[in-house]
């Protein structure tokens, strides 16, 4: 069975979203929907660090991809991806984004991506989150991407 992905592109929350693939369904609902779908803890999680993000750069676009939450601007910034066990935001620059309150504690072995796996009872720092955001999006308009 071929699986066909939805995916979308939306502005910032404030604007209203462009239609995702052929259901018409905005990215920013579809995300809402993984959140309620998902509910307990790992809703919880995904939302509040959805909030985060969203606090961290308020220009930056959710999108629907792969089945999943991706947060964009000037490139992937991560994803959110839930699993039975753990909630992970995988960032698609991490390798190289310095971390030093060491969030980053899965996907380490890799020269590109990098992510953050959240279990049940965990929290996250959030001012040392939003400085991984902002620094995912510096990086993703540096001069060296551009090249």
């Amino acid at each position: 069975m071929k699986r066909i992905a939805k995916t979308a592109k939306s502005k910032p929350r404030t604007e209203s979203s462009p239609k995702a693939g052929t259901t018409g369904t905005p990215a920013s609902r579809l995300i809402d929907e993984r959140i309620r779908d998902l509910s307990g803890w790992r809703g919880a999680t995904l939302a509040r660090m959805r909030a985060l993000i969203l606090e961290a750069d308020p220009k930056i676009t959710e999108e629907w991809k792969w089945s999943v939450p991706v947060w964009s601007h000037d490139g992937i910034v991560c994803t959110g991806e839930s699993y039975q066990k753990a909630v992970k935001l995988t960032f698609a620059r991490g390798a190289g984004i310095k971390d030093p309150s060491r969030l980053f504690n899965s996907s380490l072995e890799g020269n590109t991506r990098r992510a953050i796996d959240m279990h049940e009872g965990e929290t996250v720092d959030a001012g040392a989150f939003k400085a991984l955001v902002k620094a995912a999006v510096a990086l993703n308009g540096s001069p060296a991407k551009k090249r």
